[in-house]
């Protein structure tokens, strides 16, 4: 899964590793929630584009967007099937620039968070899929999803999920939609290098979606396991999938 990731690089670093000319300024992200604003590359007449869309998938053919969960991943394995994605993995493909993911590890009773990012400190291109949702009064809304795959064994310890990366080797052919078909661009799909992020613990600031600074990124020491006889902690009011609220770790989003 991916339910929260980071985008702290300057645009002008963006722009110049997936080569895109002209764009809009954005500010650091340290912690990106589902329902968010998510900087998307993808190629409009031949020319790669830096766009906004809402994170959290809505299907053209969705009448009420109240009765469907927004979905902000998709399984790679199956999205060629899935009638969420299987439009856009043929014809709305993009990348989502990061620079690294958190994920929450599991002791016990306590979900420690935990910060995954590129090993050399630099950027990565996630695969995504973009839609476009028209209102009853034409207006058109657009939302994304991140697509995900099988972790690498040094990230499976944290998660079974990872984002799935696309190399900037396969930049142009994951974009390409044109001359790329969906089962070829399928094949991009894989795991990470196995050296390509590092992993550590930072603080459970980060379980809230309303903290959004730098200190987030910074190393802090793991968070004492619970007690085995300690009782559970009261449950908070239900939440949806992929939603932000509490100071809990987000819930597990939908996976189609």
């Amino acid at each position: 899964m991916c339910g929260r990731f980071l985008l702290t690089a300057p645009p002008e670093a963006v722009a110049a590793l997936f080569r895109v000319a002209g764009f809009h300024p954005f500010p650091p992200r340290y912690n990106i929630a589902p329902g968010q604003p998510i900087v998307i590359v993808r190629e409009v007449a031949g020319r790669r584009r830096l766009e906004l869309v809402r994170w959290g998938l809505l299907p053209g053919w969705v009448k009420d967007p109240g009765d469907f969960p927004a979905l902000i991943n998709a399984r790679s394995e199956t999205a060629l099937e899935k009638p969420a994605f299987r439009a856009a993995m043929r014809h709305r493909r993009c990348l989502v620039p990061a620079s690294g993911f958190y994920e929450w590890q599991r002791a016990g009773r306590v979900k420690q968070p935990m910060l995954i990012r590129p090993a050399d400190g630099g950027l990565v291109g996630f695969a995504g899929l973009w839609e476009e949702w028209i209102d009853a009064d034409g207006g058109v809304h657009e939302t994304g999803a991140i697509l995900t795959t099988a972790a690498s064994a040094a990230i499976a310890p944290v998660h079974d999920r990872m984002p799935a990366v696309i190399a900037p080797a396969d930049f142009d052919r994951w974009l390409d939609v044109t001359h790329v078909d969906a089962r070829a661009a399928a094949g991009l799909l894989r795991p990470a290098a196995e050296e390509a992020f590092e992993i550590r613990p930072v603080s459970s600031r980060v379980n809230s979606a309303a903290n959004d600074d730098p200190g987030l990124a910074e190393p802090a020491a793991p968070q004492p396991a619970a007690p085995q006889d300690a009782a559970p902690a009261p449950r908070r009011g239900r939440r949806g999938p992929g939603r932000t609220g509490g100071g809990g770790p987000p819930d597990e989003p939908r996976l189609l």
